[in-house]
């Protein structure tokens, strides 16, 4: 028997139909392991020991009746077998902070949290700079300009951004481009994401799956007309794909770091040939790929993880 804790958002306000957490449970419990549900937000440290406030946790594939929880009992991690680091970003200090507090845990943490600290979606990307788009990380509006004015069309986005929020797109000699870096100055205190803007974006933005530094599936992301972002809490259709020879180089060349740094479960995506984005927090798409006919990647991330235990 394998105990099982997940630290995620609250379960009661996921959407099942696409949420990827929900179907590692599913999965978890076909295989009769017992399920804890819990919240970063209860972690504690105290001399040594790392605990949480955790609650049984039965699920169903179920809309409206997708999960029963326990009484809420703390718990020494070091009690638990598998723990799956899985809330949604924003990735910020307190992400960071749980990271530092599971590193101290005597359990196997996926993915591996100082993997997950030291690789920010946006940042970590920087490693395989022939891979990408190309792209500028500053504050400074000087450099902003000189980039726009070489590009024309560019993208600009927050470097802890996620789910697509704060994406522009800025034509050439865009006037609004003064009044967004007003905007993004208010509102951020690190630097901007700025990029070549991809027009094939239109086609499709290709999430894809790693499991282990490995393919296990991939799905297209289509934007709505006259949207350039295609994230599915967007209004991004999601469509069937395979991989062209220049996406399966990429997770050739992705894959053996990801697998060193421990990170188990990843995303990437890629428009036109291009790595925009390496998803490490809480990478999504199991369940479009199923749901279009791929494989069951839950099931080759267990396969995975209890290849550890």
């Amino acid at each position: 028997m394998v105990k099982v804790a997940v630290q995620m958002d609250p379960i009661a306000g996921i959407n099942i139909a696409g949420d990827s957490t929900f179907a590692l449970l599913l999965e978890a419990t076909r295989r009769g392991h017992t399920l804890f549900h819990t919240t970063p937000d209860r972690l504690t440290y105290r001399n040594g020991v790392i605990s949480a406030a955790i609650e049984p946790l039965e699920v169903r594939d179920e809309k409206g009746n997708h999960y029963t929880l326990g009484e809420r009992v703390p718990t020494p991690i070091d009690e638990m077998d598998v723990v799956l680091l899985r809330q949604d970003p924003p990735f910020d200090l307190a992400y960071i902070t749980s990271t530092h507090l599971l590193e101290r845990a005597n359990a196997l943490v996926v993915n591996d949290p100082a993997g997950v600290r030291n690789a920010p979606e946006k940042v970590f990307v920087l490693e395989f700079t022939d891979l990408m788009p190309d792209t500028l990380i500053t504050r400074s509006r000087d450099e902003i300009a000189a980039f726009h004015k070489e590009f024309g069309e560019i993208v600009v986005k927050p470097l802890y951004g996620h789910g697509g929020g704060a994406v522009f797109k800025l034509g050439p000699s865009d006037p609004n481009r003064g009044s967004l870096l007003d905007m993004f100055e208010a509102t951020y205190r690190e630097p901007y994401v700025i990029q070549r803007f991809l027009p094939r974006v239109t086609e499709g933005d290709k999430r894809i799956i790693l499991i282990d530094g490995e393919f296990a599936g991939a799905v297209n992301r289509v934007p709505q007309k006259g949207e350039i972002r295609s994230n599915m809490v967007r209004g991004g259709a999601a469509a069937a794909t395979d991989l062209s020879p220049r996406e399966r180089e990429i997770c050739e060349r992705v894959g053996p770091r990801l697998r060193e740094m421990g990170l188990l479960f990843t995303g990437l995506d890629v428009i036109d040939g291009m790595l925009t984005e390496i998803n490490v927090t809480s990478p999504t798409g199991i369940r479009a790929v199923e749901r279009l006919g791929g494989p069951n990647v839950a099931a080759m991330y267990w396969d995975a993880v209890e290849s550890k235990l």
